[in-house]
């Protein structure tokens, strides 16, 4: 475990994984941002899929929670959605596939 610590998202959120990539010898940051899809497993092996549309091509990635490959996790928007696995996503395309952003609204301490 990497015990690093990343913000609470759900399904319908879009996030930004900045994810480490080795080649040859050189290292470098990646930005991979797009729709959480669905998050399954429980304690280290917890993993998320994102997808994200790539020249009209959709592209899905999971990622393991905490992997060590993984520099930060940053929430874009938080969506508001009814199920717990997007899988209908795959199906649409433009702005069928919009998700509509969910308000939070900071409570006041009185």
């Amino acid at each position: 475990a990497t015990n690093k610590q990343h913000p609470q998202f759900f399904p319908g959120d879009t996030i930004t994984v900045a994810y480490r990539i080795k080649e040859g010898n050189k290292e470098r940051i990646q930005q991979y941002r797009g729709v959480v899809i669905k998050i399954t497993g429980e304690g280290e092996k917890k993993r998320f899929t994102v997808r994200k549309i790539s020249d009209n091509i959709g592209v899905e990635r999971i990622f393991p929670l905490e992997s060590p490959f993984i520099d930060s996790i940053s929430i874009n928007k938080h969506g508001k959605v009814r199920r717990a696995k997007l899988y209908y996503l795959r199906g649409l395309t433009g702005k069928k596939a919009r998700i509509k952003e969910r308000r939070i609204v900071k409570k006041e301490e009185a």
